[in-house]
């Protein structure tokens, strides 16, 4: 005659342990994903820091233009006068101003 073997069921300390390996795998998920500096976090700072980038190459290219325009304006007493009279809207004293529609 066989002997019956008995089926042993997990006792509750190996229960409570793989709870608690459950829930610290899944609060390590979440702050991976959803925590500060988890991945989303990361993405959305690569983001800003690309936009970042795009504004600081605009500025630099505004900021040459700018540059050259005051060298410009420093060396070239033509290029003085011609942004005065654009800008400023001076005239000299026997000069006559007509004023154009835009179309």
């Amino acid at each position: 005659m066989k002997k019956a073997v008995p089926v042993r069921h997990p006792s509750a300390r190996k229960k409570f342990f793989y709870l608690l390996v459950a829930i610290f795998l899944l609060a390590t998920l979440l702050t991976t994903f959803f925590g500060k500096k988890g991945f989303l976090d990361i993405q959305k700072s690569k983001r800003r820091y690309q936009e970042l980038q795009a504004r600081f190459k605009d500025l630099t290219a505004q900021k040459e233009k700018l540059e050259a325009e005051i060298s410009e304006l420093e060396k070239n007493p033509a290029a003085l006068e011609r942004e005065a009279r654009e800008k400023l809207w001076l005239i000299k004293p026997e000069e006559k101003v007509i004023v154009r529609e835009k179309n």
